[in-house]
């Protein structure tokens, strides 16, 4: 048989259409047949079910109505009784559908046109899937692409089969870009929109300068150097931490390149921005002192729990250490995790004398003795009056100067002034009206109910409600800057897992929870671990 001129045109165009828009000629066939099936409910009826198929090999299209086989039709439209429909097919049964062929049909001006308003959505629609599932995959690669235009500082980028935009912040600050120049950006983020895929590039996301040095750095591809962490003031200044998998081969040379060739390339595509290689080490206190280049540490103290660490520097390397209005310090913090704080020896020699005079004072007005035995006492390392009243007494007596009846007598008083504080604090406890059974909770003072009191909590139920953070406080990292939340005993000694520990002590009281529970929550948790084992 041979095929008519407007079937092979019709075939000719959805090639055409296919190929430009780079999708699939099938999606292109199924939207004309979209097309044909409403211009032909406009003639036939708005309410008929309608199906258009065309040939994809001859280009035929063939029109017919289905018709739903109902017991009695109400709407000859849609429906035909059981009895017509087995004179068509002896096999039709209730519910099946019978296709009712209909004759060729001439597209009116107005029929062609919401038929070309069809086929155009439903293949803008298709482009755009197809670019969301090209660009989905390619989150965290680096894409080259040419300006389109720039609308209010945010920048428009034509990757070939997609468009992107650099938004104003996520450029490089003081970077002028124009029409037709090339770009190289990081894809951070592929969304899909209303208005079609959008694809958000940027110039200034760490990640962008990891990528640069991979494709400079051939052992960083190849995975013998590691990039730890990076930390950018976009356009100024960056550390980047690496470490090599191979000791025979130095980390930050490889990445400096003959005579600084490699991190010129990367320098020279971030438009002069600064950059610190950094050997990251496993010890955060060397990784601290290694991440504060160029300047010199003296001293440095760790604080895990908040995750942070005091530095101490010479008087003269104060200025260097913090860097221009703090950059070096604060991207030493954002490379490291850990909050740093800096002082110079005098500053912290201060701060240590400070420290020896308040607890010289506490022993003193505690244990009712002169200066010289608070100061011995407080030289020797103990903090507080505690530690005085629960230590091994040969430790004590160990003191220069001090004797086992000594050491008694300083012992004895440092209990008899806890026990009056402990009775100051349980009439202080009973008049904010803390309930007696929270006594029942292992590790918890008249001073912890004191504090539970003055916060409204009452009752064992009240404290059964409490979480962990509400104890011991929480820490929010943000913008490479950790900020510190107090809890309601942040002034006692009592860890994170202590105070897990303390209220589920008090669910298991009031029955929020069973021992049994308990039994099959550690269950759950072992048993990943023994699997990971074997």
């Amino acid at each position: 048989m041979a095929v008519s001129a407007n079937r092979l045109e019709l075939l000719q165009i959805a090639d055409a259409v296919a190929r430009e828009k780079v999708i699939d000629r099938e999606i292109v066939l199924a939207a004309m047949a979209d097309a044909i099936q409403k211009a032909a409910r406009s003639r036939y009826g708005t309410e008929s079910n309608i199906r258009a198929d065309i040939n994809p090999k001859t280009g035929e299209i063939r029109l017919q109505r289905l018709l739903e086989v109902v017991e009695k039709a109400e709407d000859y439209s849609t429906q035909i009784p059981l009895e017509l429909a087995r004179d068509r097919n002896p096999d039709a049964a209730l519910g099946d559908f019978i296709a009712d062929p209909l004759p060729p049909m001439d597209f009116g001006r107005i029929a062609a046109q919401s038929a070309k308003q069809v086929i155009v959505q439903k293949v803008r629609e298709a482009e755009r899937d197809r670019q969301f599932d090209e660009f989905k995959d390619r989150v965290g690669e680096i894409v080259n692409g040419t300006v389109k235009r720039v609308e209010y500082g945010n920048v428009i980028v034509d990757l070939g089969r997609g468009e992107g935009i650099i938004r104003r912040d996520e450029m490089i600050p003081r970077e002028n870009v124009r029409y037709g120049d090339r770009v190289r950006a990081y894809v951070y983020d592929v969304r899909r929109e209303q208005r079609g895929p959008q694809i958000f590039l940027s110039r200034t996301h760490p990640q962008f300068m990891v990528k640069l040095f991979t494709m400079e750095v051939p052992e960083i591809y190849d995975g013998i150097i590691q990039v730890k962490s990076v930390a950018r003031d976009p356009g100024s200044r960056a550390k980047i931490a690496v470490i090599s998998n191979d000791s025979s081969i130095d980390p930050v040379g490889a990445c400096v390149g003959m005579r600084g060739s490699r991190v010129q390339a990367v320098v020279g595509e971030l438009q002069g921005e600064k950059i610190d290689i950094i050997p990251w080490s496993q010890d955060p206190a060397t990784f601290v002192v290694n991440a504060l280049q160029p300047a010199e540490v003296a001293k440095v103290v760790l604080d895990e729990d908040a995750e942070r660490i005091e530095v101490v520097v010479p008087d003269e390397q104060l200025s260097l250490a913090i860097g221009r209005r703090g950059q070096n310090v604060r991207l030493a913090s954002q490379l490291t995790g850990w909050d740093i704080d800096i002082m110079t020896e005098a500053e912290e020699s201060e701060r240590r004398q400070k420290e020896f005079n308040e607890r010289t004072n506490l022993f003193m007005d505690s244990l009712d003795v002169d200066e010289m035995v608070g100061q011995v006492l407080a030289s020797e390392g103990f903090a507080a009056v505690e530690e005085l009243a629960y230590v091994d007494l040969d430790e004590i007596a160990s003191i220069d100067g001090f004797d086992e009846e000594t050491a008694q007598e300083i012992q004895q008083r440092a209990r008899e002034y806890l026990e009056r504080l402990e009775a100051e604090m349980d009439d202080k406890r009973k008049a904010l009206g803390v309930e007696d059974e929270l006594r029942q909770i292992d590790g918890m003072t008249a001073q912890m109910m004191v504090a539970l009191g003055e916060d409204g909590i009452k009752t064992i139920e009240d404290f059964a409600g409490c979480a962990a953070d509400d104890l011991v406080g929480w820490s929010e990292r943000k913008n490479g800057e950790t900020k510190k939340f107090e809890g309601l005993f942040s002034k006692f000694d009592v860890s994170r897992v202590e105070a897990e520990q303390m209220v589920v002590q008090a669910r298991l009281a009031v029955g929020w929870i069973t021992e049994e529970d308990l039994a099959k929550e550690a269950e759950a948790e072992e048993a990943p671990e023994a699997e990971q084992e074997v």
